[in-house]
């Protein structure tokens, strides 16, 4: 399994300031994709900061602070995005984001379901 991971910062004027822009290039490798659990993790540690993230599919912009947007960015093992934050606190945004994401590959989301799940489907066959 390959990584790749760019950091690019940029400067960008929006509205009336000059802000900072920091970009980091991710690969999604959790095997399941960044489904409705990783997704929710994903906006909750966004909310953390300050500053305004979001999600870049091809040429489509996803806010990181809403769940139905990460979930609508629909990201599937092997896909790339860019996480992208403007903001006082941009750089450690884009880092922990991008880290994170990292660490959802190494998880086991399926050990996550609930026990009666199994026993269900187990008693369907």
């Amino acid at each position: 399994m390959s990584e790749q991971y760019r950091i690019d910062q940029s400067t960008s004027r929006r509205n009336s300031g000059l802000g900072v822009v920091i970009r980091e290039e991710i690969t999604i490798t959790n095997e399941l994709g960044l489904h409705a659990r990783p997704a929710a993790e994903f906006v909750r540690a966004a909310a953390a900061f300050r500053s305004q993230i979001w999600l870049l599919k091809g040429t489509e912009r996803f806010s990181a602070a809403s769940i139905i947007e990460v979930l609508t960015a629909n990201l599937n093992r092997g896909d790339t995005a860019t996480i992208e934050a403007e903001g006082p606190d941009a750089e450690e945004a884009v880092q922990r984001l991008a880290e994170l994401t990292r660490e959802f590959g190494k998880k086991d989301w399926g050990s996550l379901r609930p026990r009666s799940l199994d026993l269900q489907a187990e008693e369907d066959f």
